[in-house]
């Protein structure tokens, strides 16, 4: 699969902390953990496999970000699901990418739409096949949060860029709780992303950002689905 994150100016050493943070955030992506689930920081040792002083330093950062709360008397809980969550992520969504499809627009190349466009009808193949294949799940996340992670760091905006990476593990957490990572839901997005491609080959980016903050809304609706 085909990485479609864009280049660092040179890899910087991890810190203690951010490893953790990245260990945690790679635990929600593989719903590892899950919304309102409580853990210890000694189980959060063992399934981020870092020492103690890391965990406790990363914990303040991930309360920060909300995606984690202390309970008194209970321990540490992954944060929970609810509509406030979802109304503020996906009004996140919308205002960021809004902004960042103007720019992708003119910065994109043709041949980095044509690879787009093959991986996602790869994925819509593959979705609508009679046995949809065990890595279909993975995959389809790679090509899809790929493409808006992409567009949102090609503003060159690390600040802009790192609030969508936070928000973007408030949506997988959604996401894992209403359990949409199903064939008949990828269909749907897969299409979107198509229609939206479609209109960045044009280079139409009032057709662009209209496709893309229909495509965040309609996806929004089938969080909500999901769990009603």
């Amino acid at each position: 699969m085909e990485n479609l994150s864009v280049e660092t100016k040179e890899a910087q050493p991890m810190t203690g902390r951010m490893q953790a943070y990245e260990s945690f955030r790679q635990q929600i992506l593989e719903a590892r953990l899950r919304p309102g689930q409580f853990v210890s920081q000694r189980h959060l040792m063992e399934i981020l496999h870092l020492p103690l002083g890391a965990v406790r330093e990363v914990i303040p950062r991930l309360e920060a970000a909300r995606l984690l709360v202390t309970v008194p008397k209970r321990g540490l809980q992954i944060a929970q699901v609810d509509f406030k969550l979802i109304r503020n992520a996906f009004q996140i969504r919308q205002m960021i990418e809004k902004e960042a499809v103007t720019n992708f627009v003119d910065v994109v190349t043709d041949d980095e739409l044509e690879r787009l466009e093959t991986s996602h009808r790869d994925i819509l193949a593959r979705a609508l096949a009679p046995t949809p294949d065990k890595l279909l799940d993975r995959d389809t996340q790679q090509v899809d949060w790929g493409m808006h992670d992409r567009m949102v760091d090609c503003l060159g905006n690390e600040i802009l860029s790192e609030i969508y990476r936070v928000n973007s593990l408030h949506v997988r957490l959604i996401k894992i709780d209403a359990e949409l990572v199903r064939p008949m839901r990828i269909v749907p997005a897969m299409e979107e992303h198509l229609a939206f491609i479609a209109a960045l080959k044009t280079r139409d980016k009032n057709a662009a950002a209209s496709l893309i903050g229909q495509h965040v809304e309609n996806s929004r609706k089938r969080v909500l689905e999901g769990l009603l």
